[in-house]
């Protein structure tokens, strides 16, 4: 098995790579050497593309990654033009996608009770079946997503700026949201390209911010619901939020300060003192998945404070894909202390600012980043003199995280023997690599979406917030290894009927 498992590594005509000898020291160009940074840096190697990186040089080509601002992408920005949708904001997808929907669902139920009362009336049942136009604006709205997938292949494919698209995926997984969780498969394309996107080499706590404030973030993790139970409390005539009224209602009417609903019943084991209107869903989760790491050394009463501080924090108009917002009347005021760090009372929205300043500069949180770097792009077991050095690096450059994948791609664990071949592929590093490896024009990148979605890995519908592992436990099984060489050989015969078999039973059962 696990020679069956280092084979799919690669796609079907990179094979050979998997046995490759160590680097020098020195890093030189030759064939073996750029075809494994290509391979892990990016998403394999397309023809002429160790050419290019000979003649360029791999050190020069490793630092242009670094600085993918210095990298003009005409061939994907073209390919990405025809897809409406990927450059609108939140409030124009919901506009132009959600509201049809909405409007088409309140018809149906329309149709739906003038039908039952006609069958009250007739002994007989309306029709109820959905209309050409309602089924067309659930199309459209479906469409958000699907674009969304496939400009996320051809970036893969297509862009020069390989680093850059592996690490968007990178910390989208880091930072994940699922587009089936209600409103946000339309605040999806905001978060990644605003959110995720422009931070990837930046510092962390930019990065941080940014998920934290995010509309997408703040539904998937009910952060916008969360409110002091204590609440809503009167606010000074200079502190009133803009438009002046509270939270406002789903169509952008002024209206009440809505407070969540009470909470369940408890379960066996849950809090009973668990107040009420307080989520602690992010509060945990920016604490074990985005920072810290599990053992990060914080306790259950440092998850309840940080969600203290970070009440108020919600969505302006959520159902027009509204922007962030803070709202003291329903925000904790209260003093908090979190990992010993003590907050004072009346911050109002820099509670939740000063929280994230002291994850952002925890010693845990650079260890746990550098770790996932690491094994992102060195082995599933990363190698612990490494970790120890990015973490570092971290450390030394307040979270510049240009400086810390620096540190692990031009490190010497980077290029060891031990490191070729040592990780397998995603479906989508797996898919956009075969692709890019056979140099196969993509003129329906629907066929590759559905190819990612069969080997395991349907784009942004990952349910649980910890995105898609990278190692290969999530990946290697029997099923999936078929399912590989399927696809491999289909790639590697250019089969013209692709496009209908990918996605289908019969393609699974050849």
């Amino acid at each position: 098995m696990g020679q069956m498992k280092r084979l799919f590594v690669l796609p079907i005509a990179l094979i050979a790579v998997a046995s490759l000898t160590a680097a020098p020291a020195d890093t030189p160009n030759d064939d073996q050497t750029i075809l494994h940074v290509l391979n892990r840096i990016g998403f394999g190697a397309r023809p002429g593309d160790v050419e290019k990186v000979r003649a360029m040089g791999l050190d020069k080509y490793i630092d242009l990654q670094l600085h993918p601002d210095r990298i003009r992408d005409e061939a994907v920005d073209s390919r990405l033009a025809a897809f409406k949708s990927i450059t609108l904001s939140s409030r124009q997808i919901a506009q132009q996608y959600e509201r049809p929907l909405m409007e088409a669902r309140r018809e149906k139920k329309a149709d739906a009770a003038a039908g039952n009362a006609a069958g009250d009336a007739n002994g007989a049942a309306g029709n109820t079946e959905p209309t050409p136009e309602q089924k067309q604006a659930q199309q459209q709205a479906n469409q958000v997503v699907t674009e969304l997938a496939q400009q996320k292949i051809l970036r893969a494919v297509y862009s020069d700026r390989q680093l850059e698209e592996v690490l968007a995926d990178f910390w989208f997984n880091h930072f994940n949201v699922d587009a089936r969780k209600g409103a946000d498969r339309f605040l999806l394309t905001e978060y990644e390209r605003e959110a995720i996107r422009p931070h990837v080499l930046g510092k962390f706590r930019d990065l941080l911010e940014a998920t934290a404030k995010s509309p997408a973030m703040l539904f998937y993790l009910d952060n916008w619901m969360s409110a002091d139970p204590n609440g809503p409390h009167p606010v000074a005539r200079n502190q009133m939020p803009p438009f002046g009224g509270g939270i406002r209602g789903p169509f952008g009417r002024p209206g009440r300060v809505m407070m969540p609903p009470a909470p369940r019943p408890q379960a066996q084991g849950q809090n009973k003192n668990q107040r009420r209107g307080l989520n602690e869903n992010y509060a945990r989760e920016l604490m074990e998945l985005h920072t810290l790491g599990v053992d990060g050394g914080y306790t259950q009463k440092d998850v309840t404070e940080v969600a203290r501080a970070f009440t108020g924090w919600t969505i302006d108009n959520p159902r027009q894909g509204g922007s962030f917002r803070f709202e003291p009347r329903i925000h904790d005021e209260a003093e908090k202390i979190v990992l010993g760090h003590h907050i004072k009372a009346g911050g109002g929205q820099s509670d939740g600012e000063q929280v994230l300043d002291l994850l952002a500069k925890h010693p845990s949180t650079a260890t746990f980043i550098a770790t996932k770097l690491a094994r992102r792009f060195v082995s599933d077991t990363p190698p612990p003199a490494l970790v120890d050095r990015a973490a570092k690096r971290f450390r030394e450059t307040d979270g510049d995280l240009r400086e810390v994948v620096k540190t692990i791609v031009t490190s010497p664990e980077f290029f060891a023997a031990e490191a070729r071949g040592a990780k397998v592929k995603s479906p989508l590093d797996f898919v956009a690599s075969a692709v890019r490896t056979a140099g196969v024009d993509v003129p329906n990148p629907m066929m590759l979406v559905r190819a990612v979605q069969q080997l395991g890995e349907p784009l942004y519908q990952c349910q649980p917030p910890t995105g898609y592992k990278d190692t290969a436990d999530a990946w290697v099984n029997t099923g999936a290894l078929v399912n590989r060489m399927n696809f491999a050989l289909q790639i590697a015969r250019n089969d013209q009927a692709l496009a209908g078999k990918l996605g289908s039973p019969e393609f699974q059962r050849k």
